[in-house]
């Protein structure tokens, strides 16, 4: 992909900024990289356009020879990677409270972007893109595969990514052939969230697809986890797209209440039992089975 370089402003002296080195496939042919070098354009004039909080500034963006590279406010502090690292070297998990601060903040950039016309989708959020400033704010730093959700184009997959294959839902996988949408960064939100409530990374898609009871249940990891956040996340990290929230704020109230909002034609539960069973549902289905039986009983007495 490239490298992200922190320089001084000489314009602006004292100003830190970071630029982004996009580096395009060597020996493809002049038309690609051509198509390549519009779209990077394209998207950078729209990341240029963006203001929001939780998000990096861009402030330019420019091109010398064959590299493409976008300038954008340098963010100070550790990203949430970091902090899982140091969590785990010290036999403990990160506090639920912060986690779930961090989390109201990611959705809030997430939902921005994801309102614009036509929405734009990170592709990219993991621990490591999101960074914790002195002051507390969480911002999502590296655009590398953002892209805008624009139906009759696709994202040319030379200077693409493909996201980081813990936190990547299935319809990411192999390039993309322009069926990503909002869903797919929930997606990668809630295997975010996996990771930083129980300080353990969640399977790739792709092997839950094979082994759909391979992902452990958040709880079982964190048992201080409140169900209804483990509700919410696994919720985020359906397989196919259509079984997730239907929009970010959909998830930050599930996030917030355990409760479907917006109309959904089916309970939260509903949802996420039948993409993985948890030890409250054996536990409901016994009680059920138990008075089942003591119902038989009593009719034959």
């Amino acid at each position: 992909m490239g490298s992200i370089y922190l320089a001084d402003d000489n314009r602006l002296p004292g100003r830190m900024c970071a630029v982004k080195e996009v580096e395009h496939e060597p020996g493809i042919p002049d038309e690609l990289n051509a198509q390549a070098r519009a779209q990077f354009y394209r998207e950078a004039s729209v990341l240029a356009r963006l203001d929001h909080q939780n998000l990096p500034k861009v402030s330019d963006y420019f091109s010398d020879e064959t590299r493409d590279f976008l300038v954008m406010d340098y963010v100070p502090g550790d990203d949430l990677k970091t902090l899982l690292d140091r969590a785990r070297a010290a036999g403990r998990l990160l506090p639920i409270d912060e986690v779930l601060d961090w989390a109201q903040q990611i959705c809030s950039a997430l939902a921005y972007l994801h309102s614009q016309d036509p929405p734009v989708i990170h592709r990219d959020v993991k621990p490591s893109n999101l960074k914790l400033t002195p002051s507390g704010l969480i911002k999502l730093v590296d655009f590398g595969l953002v892209k805008q959700m624009a139906p009759d184009e696709m994202t040319i997959t030379v200077i693409q990514g493909r996201g980081t294959a813990l936190y990547t839902p299935l319809e990411q996988y192999g390039g993309d052939t322009g069926h990503t949408s909002p869903r797919s960064d929930l997606y990668a939100m809630g295997a975010t969230l996996y990771h930083l409530f129980t300080n353990q990374a969640p399977l790739e898609a792709k092997q839950r697809f094979l082994n759909p009871d391979a992902l452990v249940p958040p709880r079982q990891l964190n048992p201080a986890l409140p169900p209804p956040i483990e509700d919410a996340i696994l919720w985020a990290m359906a397989l196919h797209p259509d079984d997730r929230p239907a929009s970010i704020e959909a998830f930050q109230e599930a996030i917030a209440s355990g409760l479907p909002v917006g109309g959904l034609e089916r309970p939260l539960r509903d949802a996420i039992r039948r993409h993985l069973p948890t030890r409250l549902d054996q536990a409901l289905a016994a009680t059920a089975l138990a008075l089942l039986a003591l119902a038989l009983l009593l009719s034959l007495s």
